[in-house]
């Protein structure tokens, strides 16, 4: 019968072949890696695939909860085995998903913290009055960012053929590989047009948006020039690009835009996802009436 860590590779590679991220893939691996090594305890063989059950799981899971772990964490890790044993049930190696029998913690949702219009429009102008050699390009990241609402795994995803300046959208690449249409802002498109005249690269490079090297930029560079903008510009460390993606839904819903539109526009599977952005404009619409209010 296959081994645990048989599975863990074969259903991580079939995870490459559904196209889903690379960081999917490495948050999987890190956690089934360490879920095959549980059930290799030193002097012993560790079980096959087949034998681990429910009493095992949750004897796996009540380790989890002894090492101190966030219920976040604990929430992500099974997750990840529930999907690899809906692998191995799909290719017919074990009869039944015993993982979907464990009992996940429950979490406290958490509203995002977002940036007020005010800030985030302070933070792109003072971004744009700072002289420095990549300026045009990290103002095309900053505008786009937020003129768009993309995850920053979608950004540097994007090539010079996903755009079309003309029509102004952008094709936007989102988790699972799917492709989704999103219009460009009209301050973004201008960022962009100007990046434009001054992009250089090797003829074969189609990525959009390049380092100093002229190769694509990854994600923790874009996190360095956010962040870096943000202290620079309004003192603030906590700027992350995700928060120009909750300014961006933020700010749809408060000027009045469909809930299912911004659905569409972010990409996300389920308007569950989507509906934490009304309770954000609930609370910040109830912070302006206790400030603002004779009776409150």
């Amino acid at each position: 019968m296959p081994t645990i860590r048989w599975s863990v590779a074969n259903y991580l590679a079939e995870l490459e072949r559904r196209g889903a991220s690379k960081h999917t893939v490495k948050n999987y691996g890190s956690d089934l890696e360490q879920f095959a090594t549980y059930f290799e305890p030193p002097d012993s063989t560790p079980p096959d695939v087949e034998q681990i059950d429910l009493p095992l799981l949750r004897e796996w899971l009540a380790g989890l909860y002894d090492q101190g772990l966030e219920t976040v964490s604990i929430r992500r890790k099974i997750a990840a085995v529930r999907a690899m044993f809906r692998f191995l049930v799909e290719e017919g190696i074990v009869p039944g998903n015993v993982a979907a029998r464990l009992r996940t913690p429950k979490v406290k949702q958490r509203l995002p913290d977002v940036m007020s219009a005010e800030k985030t429009n302070a933070l792109l102008d003072g971004a744009g009055a700072i002289e420095q050699r990549f300026r045009e390009r990290d103002m095309a990241i900053l505008e786009l960012l937020y003129g768009c609402g993309i995850r920053v795994g979608e950004l540097v995803g994007l090539n010079l053929e996903d755009l079309d300046l003309g029509e102004g959208w952008v094709r936007v690449r989102g988790k699972g590989n799917k492709e989704r249409q999103v219009p460009i802002a009209g301050s973004a498109l201008e960022a962009l047009n100007r990046y434009s005249t001054v992009r250089e690269s090797p003829l074969e490079e189609r990525a959009l948006f390049l380092g100093a090297r002229g190769r694509r930029l990854n994600d923790r560079e874009v996190r360095r020039i956010v962040k870096a903008y943000a202290l620079t510009v309004v003192g603030d460390v906590s700027v992350h690009p995700h928060s120009f993606r909750h300014a961006y839904a933020t700010h749809l819903l408060s000027d009045g835009a469909d809930l299912r539109a911004i659905q569409e526009l972010l990409g996300h599977a389920r308007l569950s996802t989507t509906q934490k952005y009304t309770q954000v404009s609930l609370k910040d619409l109830i912070a302006v009436y206790d400030k603002a209010h004779p009776k409150a």
